[in-house]
């Protein structure tokens, strides 16, 4: 069959610069949706087909919201320009000096004038991914959300079955590893869970009695914030019933749970969000990294040598005033519109002499319903205000219309209710959380005996 003139290939159209862009997180879909009237050819590969709001990520993971209201399809987010097109892919490596993109499936080579790397970043499980990663999931992809919040309310139903007070105990206790922003929303949206939503729906366990317990390495939580919204977050945390712990390290994680300041704390959850790196593909870039694995880039964010080369978000390890940027999304959004900016100049064959500049707005962080901490510079507040705040600035930079109304009627419900209606559990999902648990089912998870 012939392809119909509107989609054959164009022969004019491959003369023009082709820029190449990996990753469609906050930085790369903005460079992206920036660049739709430029004179070239864009190609936005991601290894998924959908643009993910990760600040909320916790909600799916909480079952406040479900996935599709946070996320959209890269494809539907980039219809309407007609120079770009959308591949679903794995990149594999980068070859700065051929000007080469290698990806799969299928394998294949892309060649490039303009490149820019916004591929996001994982955890940092500090040494110990290969046996602390499957216990301690962390919170980067709808997958995560989805794994965490079968583990979080999986815990409830067996406990329901379980007659032993130390195995209930057990399964009542969470751990949230991490005191930023994530850990912090997390624990306190948890607490809410335990508390509010499922408090009169079981029979023989108390979910009120859940151990939501917060670990953090440093000597307070939320070092990015001042120490007087800190503790007002910290007091707010414990009002939920949130055990924080701060000054005591993670020193092990194992099936029964995990040690932290030589306290063996039994546990069959444990959540991480207690650090970020770069991923692997930005790494392996001929370019000086930090300890997090983010590309040392020049002023202009371009990779030293390579002026073709950007790299940007949690890939880049950009310095201000003699600190580098922290791994946040507003960082990613303004890079992405300063990298769009620098193409276009030299597209039209201008020189970029002003470097790239943060503009910080400030910091939020929401800890339960209703309350927030805000830091605006100057203006510092938290409680009621501060989380309507909150709300207004999670609903203005979400992509798409729909997502934004789905978003608020299910907070509105929230709210009113106490109701979390994305809980639901399928067989599937509660057998390959034990699976992966455990490595097999055991004699009681496979029928033999009582369930665990």
């Amino acid at each position: 069959m012939a392809l119909s003139s509107q989609h054959a290939p164009r022969p004019k159209d491959e003369q023009l610069p082709h820029i190449v862009i990996i990753g469609a997180g906050f930085g790369g879909l903005r460079a992206a949706r920036a660049l739709r009237k430029q004179p070239a050819r864009i190609t936005v590969i991601d290894r998924t087909n959908h643009h993910l709001f990760q600040p909320l990520l916790y909600q799916v993971a909480t079952a406040a919201l479900s996935p599709a209201d946070i996320s959209i399809p890269i494809r539907r987010v980039l219809r309407r320009q007609k120079n770009t097109e959308v591949i679903m892919a794995d990149v594999t490596s980068i070859d700065v000096q051929e000007r080469q993109v290698r990806i799969r499936p299928p394998e294949r080579s892309i060649a490039y004038d303009y490149l820019i790397i916004a591929t996001g970043s994982h955890e940092n499980y500090f040494g110990h991914a290969d046996t602390w990663k499957t216990l301690a999931p962390g919170l980067k992809t709808i997958e995560d959300a989805r794994a965490i919040r079968t583990k979080l309310f999986q815990a409830f139903e067996r406990a329901e079955q379980e007659t032993d007070p130390d195995r209930i105990k057990e399964l009542l206790t969470f751990v949230v590893v991490g005191g930023g922003p994530t850990g912090v929303e997390m624990a306190g949206a948890m607490a809410e869970v335990a508390r509010k939503t499922l408090s009169s729906e079981f029979r023989h366990i108390d979910p009120g009695m859940a151990h939501i317990l917060l670990i953090e390495a440093l000597p307070r939580i939320l070092g990015a914030f001042p120490e007087s919204l800190a503790q007002k977050a910290l007091d707010e945390l414990h009002r939920l019933g949130v055990d924080v712990r701060t000054n005591t390290p993670l020193e092990d994680v194992d099936e029964q749970g995990v040690v932290a300041g030589g306290v063996h704390i039994r546990t069959q959850t444990v959540i991480w969000t207690a650090g970020v790196q770069a991923t692997p593909v930005s790494q392996e870039l001929p370019a000086q990294t930090d300890r997090s694995g983010r590309v040392q880039v020049e002023a202009d964010l371009t990779l030293p040598g390579h002026p073709e080369v950007f790299v940007i978000g949690d890939a880049a390890g950009s310095i201000q005033h003699g600190k580098p940027l922290p791994a946040v999304a507003p960082v990613a959004l303004q890079q992405g519109s300063y990298v769009a900016e620098v193409i276009a100049q030299r597209l039209a064959g201008q020189a970029n002499t002003r470097p790239f500049h943060y503009r910080n707005k400030g910091y939020m962080a929401s800890i339960g319903r209703g309350y927030a901490i805000t830091d605006l510079g100057k203006l510092r507040f938290a409680g009621f205000p501060a989380w309507l705040l909150w709300l207004v600035v999670h609903i203005m930079y979400l992509i798409g219309f729909q997502n934004r109304i789905m978003v608020m009627v299910q907070w509105a419900w929230s709210y009113l209710l106490f109701e979390r209606r994305a809980r639901i559990l399928s067989v599937d999902e509660s057998q390959s959380k034990r699976k992966r648990r455990s490595g097999k089912l055991s004699k009681q998870e496979s029928g033999v005996g009582r369930t665990k």
